[in-house]
C-alpha cells in the first residue's frame, strides 16, 4: 500500500475530520466537494461550508496514487491513518484565492499559504488508526470531551469563544457580557498553524490561565485549546469557525470585530454579514458583538453601542487592537491597565511570546 507522509498542518486537518470537528466533512474533500464548497460555500448536499479542507500532494505522488484502493497517511513515522483516495486532482490556485479569500496577493497569509501547497489534492474518506502528542495536545479537548464537560455542568447554553491572541480587555468585555447571557462560557484558542509573529499556544494557554485562576467566576468557564490550522479568511472563516463550535456542543458563538481577519482586506463587520447569509442554518446561534476600545470619558470598556465619545470626542478613545498589542510587547513598550491586566503580563514574562518563523 501506498503512502503519503503528513507534515504538521496536514496532521491537524486529519485530526480534526477525524474526530468530528468539521462535521459534516469527514474526510479531505473531493473535487466536487472542493469546487461546491470554494464556489457557493456549501457542500455538495447543500449543507453550508465555507472552507476546503484538503491534502495536498506532489504530481510525481500523484500519480503513484491513481488506482491505489488505499493508502497510508504517516507522520512523525508512525502510520497514523488510512485513506481511499476517491478523488486526485488539481485546480486554478488563483481563482480559488480570490473567491476563498477574496484577494490574489500573496502578502496576505492565507493566500501565501494556500498557493504554497503541492501542485495537486487528493481527496478521499480517512479511517484514524492512533492520535499523534504534539507538543499542543495537552490543551486539546475533543468534541466529545467537551460536550461531556457541558452536560457534567448542566450547561443548556455555552457561548463559544475564539481567540488567536492572549486575553486583552476587548476580549475581556466580550466574554463577560456572554457569560450575562449564558450557562457557561468555551474559550477555545486556536493553536495550530500560524504565521510569523503570532502568538506562541505557551502565551495564549497561559493567559488565559491567570484569568480562569483570579478573574472568572469559578465553574463559569471552560478553557480547551482548538489544535486547528488558522485560514486567516476572515468573513468566510467566521462562518467555519462557527460550525467547528457547534460540533463542539456550543449553542452560540461570538463573532466580533474583523474575525478571523489579517491586515486591512476584510470590512469591520464583514463577518457580521456573512453569518446573517446563513441565518438559522448553522446549527448555532451568533452573537455579533461590536469592537470593544477604552473610553477615558466613560471611564471603562465600552462599544459604538454604548458609548457616543468615539464620534463626539474620539480623543477620548483608545482602541484595542490585537496587532497594536503585539507590537507594543515586541517592542518592549509598557501597556496600561485599560487595555491588558498586568497579572497577565506578569505572567507571560518567561515564555516564548511570538512564532519567529511560520509554524507549519
Amino acid at each position: 500500500m501506498n503512502h503519503i507522509d503528513l507534515n504538521r498542518s496536514q496532521y491537524l486537518e486529519l485530526e480534526n475530520l477525524a474526530l468530528g470537528a468539521f462535521l459534516p466533512v469527514k474526510g479531505f474533500m473531493n473535487e466536487d466537494e472542493f469546487q461546491s464548497v470554494v464556489r457557493n460555500m456549501r457542500l455538495p448536499s447543500g449543507a453550508v461550508f465555507p472552507l476546503p479542507v484538503v491534502l495536498d500532494v506532489s504530481a510525481v505522488q500523484a500519480r503513484a496514487l491513481r488506482g491505489q484502493p488505499r493508502v497510508s497517511l504517516v507522520f512523525a513515522g508512525e502510520v497514523v491513518a488510512v485513506m481511499t483516495p476517491e478523488s486526485i486532482f488539481s485546480v486554478d490556485r488563483q481563482e480559488c484565492a480570490r473567491q476563498i479569500f477574496g484577494t490574489t496577493d500573496d502578502v496576505h497569509a492565507g493566500v501565501q499559504n494556500f498557493l504554497a501547497m503541492e501542485s495537486h489534492f487528493v481527496g478521499g474518506p480517512i479511517s484514524l488508526i492512533s492520535r499523534a502528542t504534539l507538543d499542543i495536545s495537552s490543551w486539546n479537548l475533543t468534541p466529545q470531551q467537551t460536550r461531556s464537560a457541558f452536560a457534567e455542568r448542566d450547561w443548556k447554553t455555552i457561548v463559544g469563544f475564539q481567540t488567536r491572541n492572549i486575553p486583552h480587555r476587548a476580549h475581556e468585555y466580550l466574554q463577560r457580557a456572554a457569560l450575562e447571557l449564558a450557562d457557561g462560557l468555551f474559550i477555545q484558542p486556536l493553536v495550530g498553524w500560524a504565521k510569523a509573529g503570532d502568538y506562541t499556544p505557551e502565551a495564549i494557554m497561559l493567559g488565559y490561565q491567570v484569568m480562569m485562576e483570579h478573574f472568572y467566576p469559578r465553574g463559569r468557564v471552560l478553557l480547551g485549546a482548538l489544535t486547528a490550522n488558522m485560514r486567516y479568511a476572515g468573513p468566510r472563516e467566521a462562518v467555519f469557525h462557527a460550525i467547528i463550535r457547534r460540533n463542539y456542543g456550543c449553542t452560540h458563538f461570538v463573532v466580533g470585530r474583523d474575525h478571523a481577519g489579517v491586515g486591512d482586506y476584510y470590512g469591520k463587520y464583514e463577518a457580521h454579514e456573512y453569518t446573517r447569509r446563513f441565518e438559522g442554518e448553522l446549527g448555532i446561534k451568533i452573537m455579533r458583538l461590536h469592537g470593544p476600545y477604552h473610553c477615558k470619558a466613560c471611564g471603562g470598556i465600552v462599544t459604538e453601542r454604548t458609548c457616543q465619545h468615539l464620534e463626539t470626542k474620539p480623543e477620548v478613545t483608545q482602541q484595542i487592537s490585537g496587532s497594536d498589542i503585539r507590537a507594543a510587547l515586541s517592542a518592549g513598550t509598557k501597556i496600561g491597565s485599560e487595555v491588558i491586566r498586568p497579572e497577565v503580563i506578569a505572567a507571560l514574562e518567561d515564555v516564548p511570546l511570538f512564532f519567529r518563523d511560520v509554524a507549519k
